[in-house]
């Protein structure tokens, strides 16, 4: 009997828009857009430690970032579109109800593999590892690509005025959303790369947060969002210790960790986080304050962030820590393995 086939994550890249918008040119529009609204200086920092995000220019789609993300991939990596035998998107926005949003990234790549489309809200792009590594395992493709392409910055513009302070209250959360895009590249190899991946969720709790689909809102073909975060965190209450548990099921302790990277949609929620799991905070990359909640893309952010800093080394065990409303959470363990072949 042959020795089953492992996966290793080869390569990761980011597409980061050049335009930056602060929180205060954010807080100065809804002033603007709501003069009888008193809104207090510096309230997206004083609430979730919020500075900057990345915006896109105007126009862009989802599949735009998706594919900037990956050309780059393949620019640093030397591969050529043609080397993929599936590519995945995964992300919390997206082009089109139908088609998938990966049709329009891989004819933009000029990619003829097989496609299609996978969506958790944040943990979308777990969700998509998990299936490329299953796919890679059974011996179906030997090489993966999973993109993703946010475009969170257009929920902001979504009609104003609002209502009241507990209108406002419920959708400040979506003024932190940032714009990105990512691409991962999965690998079949002989030594693992994927360690283990699990989810926990705890469906009832996805009222917490909602963006409708305004092909099918009762109200008709108007778009509406809602961030109940307190509602939100309840969720998620028991999933973190889930998490470790499965960690030391596993064989390793949190402090074996080299690398932490987890969803970050604030700066007061990932410490929490952080403190009820007992991951250092040294071995985390703190991305949220300047780049804003990038959704699924913030994982590959941060990985990138780390190899930037030379803080990701060959060999490096790395967990990424995903938190999605629904609301799901997903703990994928790898090594660091950049340079794998077959």
């Amino acid at each position: 009997m042959t020795e089953p086939r492992h996966s290793t994550i080869r390569r990761v890249a980011v597409h980061v828009p050049e335009d930056r918008q602060t929180g205060t040119e954010i807080e100065d529009g809804i002033r603007s857009r709501n003069p009888g609204l008193r809104l207090m200086p510096g309230l997206l920092r004083q609430m979730y430690g919020f500075e900057e995000r990345r915006v896109a220019p105007a126009g862009t789609r989802p599949s735009d970032l998706a594919a900037a993300a990956a050309r780059r991939l393949f620019d640093e990596s030397g591969l050529s579109p043609d080397s993929v035998d599936l590519l995945v998107f995964a992300s919390a926005c997206e082009d089109l109800e139908e088609p998938a949003t990966a049709h329009v990234v891989a004819d933009r790549l000029g990619l003829g593999a097989a496609v299609f489309d996978v969506k958790n809200a944040c943990n979308g792009l777990l969700n998509a590892l998990e299936i490329a590594d299953a796919l890679i395992r059974a011996g179906r493709y030997r090489r993966v690509l999973v993109v993703t392409g946010e475009r969170g910055s257009a929920l902001s513009r979504l009609p104003f005025p609002v209502g009241d302070r507990d209108e406002l209250a419920l959708l400040l959360p979506a003024l932190t959303l940032g714009d990105l895009g990512a691409a991962m590249l999965l690998e079949a190899s002989d030594r693992p790369g994927l360690l283990g991946l699990r989810f926990f969720t705890n469906s009832a709790g996805w009222r917490a947060a909602t963006v409708t689909n305004p092909y099918f809102s009762p109200a008709g073909p108007v778009t509406s969002l809602r961030f109940d975060s307190q509602a939100l965190a309840a969720a998620f209450a028991g999933m973190e210790k889930e998490a470790m548990d499965t960690l030391r099921e596993w064989g390793h302790e949190p402090d074996a960790l080299d690398l932490v990277c987890l969803h970050q949609p604030s700066v007061p929620f990932t410490r929490t986080i952080l403190d009820s799991t007992g991951l250092s905070r040294d071995r985390t990359v703190a991305a949220f304050p300047r780049y804003g909640n990038v959704a699924t893309a913030s994982l590959p952010l941060q990985l990138v962030e780390a190899a930037r800093h030379d803080r990701l080394r060959p060999g490096a065990l790395v967990a990424f820590l995903g938190l999605a409303s629904g609301a799901s959470a997903g703990l994928l363990l790898m090594e660091w393995h950049p340079d794998a072949t077959t």
